[in-house]
């Protein structure tokens, strides 16, 4: 992973007046999230969680609704102030930040873009957009000449002079995110920004997404209930479940080696074929074997869905490569083993 950019140790979140015994309880007798609630009147929002997030990675954190991933991204601006544990965003200690430096963090360092926009509707577009920059002490010319910039990233120039209630669901969301970019923040926090729109325009905001984050380069954390949209978009996935981090890996990792029944089940209907390598299914050569007249190759890291289009003119056993000699082989059986999980 390349140089941290986010990193949270061992961070709790205890909703409720004894929080603080509910969390010394905890630790000093190992209750569950149950226990806490009938003993305390405490709610367990985030359970000793901890995870990096390397620069220019889309960190996605998945689960269902109250598993705790939107309680946990608030804590990386420090909207929810934690129980306990660490975070530490662009080397700073968000702790420990006091209002001022708290501020600047919000307004400079990080964006956030939340399923509701919350665009002001009295404002036309751009000085939605322009927004952030507007309350720096901007001028007006300077701000709209970086809000039409932004605009035009997300497929919205020639609508800047439009109000809110103009605008599509689809629409929204892209100025709500020209609206985080438009401060040029390190980090973008994402909670469930697309979760609100018809299939369609997900699919084409994802992908929109997808391409400005190779232009832009931004450290991203996105929060979503949707396994699809997390394998599509994430660098990694983190499985939430009451609080806690079940399994952080690749999608790769996650759909072939899941932790627990828990994530088995979520990831059982995920199609394998762009996803999956044929590394990851091969079996490999021993010293004893011969790799000649293997018939076709493929790389190791080339996806099932190439090896099908070879499977289907070939009876034959698949050799797989590192791009220099054999180091495995497929055969049909492998392969369809590998579709179907």
């Amino acid at each position: 992973m390349t140089d941290a950019v986010i990193e949270c140790s061992n961070v709790w979140k205890i909703f409720g007046e004894k929080s603080k015994d509910a969390y010394k309880a905890v630790n000093d007798h190992g209750l569950s999230k149950k226990d806490i609630l009938e003993r305390y009147g405490c709610v367990v929002g985030v359970a000793d969680v901890s995870f990096t997030v390397g620069r220019g990675e889309i960190f996605c954190i998945m689960g269902l609704s109250g598993s705790g991933k939107s309680t946990l991204v608030r804590h990386i601006n420090r909207l929810v102030e934690p129980t306990a544990g660490v975070i530490r965003v662009a080397n700073q200690d968000v702790n420990a930040l006091q209002g001022p430096q708290l501020r600047q963090l919000r307004s400079e360092s990080v964006g956030m873009v939340f399923q509701n926009m919350a665009l002001l509707p009295h404002r036309t577009v751009i000085d939605n957009v322009a927004l952030s920059l507007e309350l720096r002490g901007m001028s007006r010319d300077e701000r709209h000449q970086v809000a039409l910039e932004k605009l035009k990233l997300v497929s919205l120039d020639g609508w800047g002079d439009r109000f809110p209630d103009e605008l599509s669901g689809g629409m929204k969301q892209r100025v709500g995110l020209a609206r985080a970019m438009a401060a040029d923040p390190e980090i973008l926090l994402m909670d469930e920004p697309f979760s609100a729109l018809d299939p369609l325009i997900r699919r084409q905001l994802q992908e929109e997404f997808l391409d400005l984050s190779k232009v832009l380069k931004k450290t991203t954390v996105f929060i979503t209930h949707d396994l699809d949209e997390a394998i599509r978009l994430g660098t990694h996935i983190a499985i939430m479940k009451d609080g806690r981090f079940v399994q952080v890996g690749t999608a790769e990792e996650i759909v072939t080696e899941p932790a627990d029944d828990y994530v088995a089940d979520f990831v059982k209907g995920i199609s394998r074929l762009e996803l999956v390598s044929a590394g990851k299914v091969m079996r490999p050569f021993t010293d004893a074997q011969s790799s000649s007249g293997l018939g076709p190759s493929v790389l190791a890291t080339d996806k099932l869905s190439k090896i099908l289009q070879i499977a289907k003119e070939h009876d034959g056993v698949i050799t797989v490569t590192n791009g220099e000699q054999p180091v495995g082989q497929i055969s049909r059986y492998d392969l369809l083993n590998a579709i179907g999980g």
